[in-house]
């Protein structure tokens, strides 16, 4: 087989695609031992050949998306970045695995002394590491009988249709490289102690004809609920998290741009003193029972350990006679429990159904009566698959479920960002790519929750 050198492949990127569209086997034993570096152990091996190395850095490329300019994502990649980026099917333990067993190879073109052509090459596989760093045109190599992973199957491990098509159910939008999802209240995103079903973990039953498994790009609550972004690639995975972090870089460097854009809508206890503002609070780590739990809250002192800044704006849509304020909320920044501590800790306003941040508020809870105009039908409780349940939970209930909710994201059109660079001749300049708007409606108990406080007022 006739191999091309690193200077001829360093001419064009490939578009990726999935790996076993790259299988490159060699027929005999003779034809691979000239791809071996003669140790003998690979001699009976066939191998996999992943696509010519291509730099494209997903952190430069988010950057440039951001910002609307024209900096070219290059940069240099790892062996186990770029297997992990050309075969997106394959768990990411295996593919340490595989380079901890030294299974990963790379081509080496030397000159061949044995022959009279001065431009003869002899073309080698020597053993990689996970860490080394890749230059255009180089291959890589895996052993032909990796284990592949089947997303199919992984779906035959859960339960029934039903499940199947409520997870379906929740998506708002979908095309080759993201799902975004409106996330019920009381499912986790990640898995955990006592979580046994989560989005990361049922992830693979948003792709039952796919190589692919969705991954997370970023997080909510297991209360709240609202919008929530999957990646359907490594790269647009990669791109997105990306984003998400230059946010937060942005604002916290006084910047203007607002590539992510993401809108809460959250019922509190009592009444922000002004209708509109941005809290500025960092928010710190405070350990609890000798280090056996913790929480964060808003730093006070000068103690400065574990310290994240935090910025939250926020507009009041309307308060009620009854002491609660429904406000729009809008975070600068993407810290843990950020929207949450800031209700509580800075605007003395702790979300309704919050007993981690609002205990105190909620000791002497009163629940407010049903109206009797309400729906009927929106006060039966129904089970749901994996355990979730709807109906109840509103200001009518001894107990309300959280009343925080992602209404709204605003992202920049992944998907063309992504054909761009992996087009022929990569277009970098993103200033002109459109922003998609997604929107999810309230969950059941804040609709209840409103309707009930419009009644009152009445």
């Amino acid at each position: 087989m006739a191999m091309m050198t690193a200077t001829r492949l360093v001419l064009r990127r490939r578009a990726l695609r999935p790996l076993e569209q790259y299988a490159a086997t060699l027929s005999t034993a003779a034809g691979h031992a000239a791809l071996d570096s003669g140790s003998g152990e690979g001699k009976k091996k066939r191998w996999v050949e992943l696509p010519p190395f291509a730099p494209l850095d997903a952190n430069v490329a988010a950057r440039a998306i951001s910002r609307g300019d024209g900096e070219g994502p290059c940069s240099n990649a790892t062996a186990i970045r770029w297997v992990r980026r050309c075969c997106p099917h394959l768990p990411a333990s295996l593919v340490h695995k595989l380079f901890r067993q030294r299974k990963v190879k790379k081509n080496f073109v030397t000159a061949d002394t044995c022959s009279t052509d001065a431009s003869a090459e002899h073309v080698q596989l020597r053993k990689v590491l996970a860490k080394d760093e890749l230059v255009p045109g180089d291959i890589l190599f895996l052993p032909l009988n990796t284990q592949k992973t089947s997303v199919a199957e992984k779906t035959n491990k859960f339960g029934n249709r039903n499940e199947i098509d409520f997870l379906h159910s929740l998506e708002i939008y979908k095309d080759k490289d993201i799902i975004v999802i409106n996330k019920p209240s009381g499912m986790a995103v990640q898995g955990g102690v006592g979580i046994k079903n989560s989005i990361d973990v049922l992830a693979p039953m948003f792709e039952e004809n796919s190589s692919e498994t969705p991954r997370l790009v970023h997080r909510l609550d297991r209360d709240c609920s609202g919008v929530l972004v999957l990646g359907r690639t490594q790269l647009s995975t990669s791109i997105m998290h990306a984003i998400f972090r230059e946010k937060t870089a942005d604002a916290l460097s006084d910047g203007t741009q607002q590539v992510l854009q993401r809108k809460y809508v959250a019922l509190v206890l009592g009444a922000p003193r002004h209708p509109r503002g941005l809290l500025s609070a960092p928010l710190a780590k405070l350990v609890l029972q000798d280090g056996k739990s913790e929480r964060l809250t808003v730093r006070t002192g000068s103690d400065t350990c574990a310290v994240q800044d935090a910025l939250t704006e926020y507009s009041v849509i309307e308060s009620s006679p009854q002491g609660y304020t429904w406000l729009e909320l809008f975070p600068r920044t993407g810290r843990k429990h950020q929207l949450r501590i800031h209700c509580a800790e800075v605007l003395g306003t702790p979300i309704v159904g919050d007993y981690k941040y609002g205990r105190q508020a909620h000791q002497d809870w009163n629940p407010l009566p049903m109206p009797e105009t309400i729906d009927e039908e929106m006060l039966k409780k129904r089970k749901l698959p994996f355990g979730l349940s709807v109906g109840g939970g509103s200001i009518a209930e001894q107990q309300p479920q959280l009343h925080l909710h992602c209404k709204q994201m605003i992202l920049p059109d992944i998907s063309a960002a992504v054909q761009q660079l992996h087009s022929s001749y990569p277009d970098t300049d993103f200033s002109g790519l459109e922003k998609l708007s997604f929107v999810a409606p309230l969950p059941l108990h804040m609709r209840l929750s409103w309707d009930i406080l419009k009644s009152v007022r009445k």
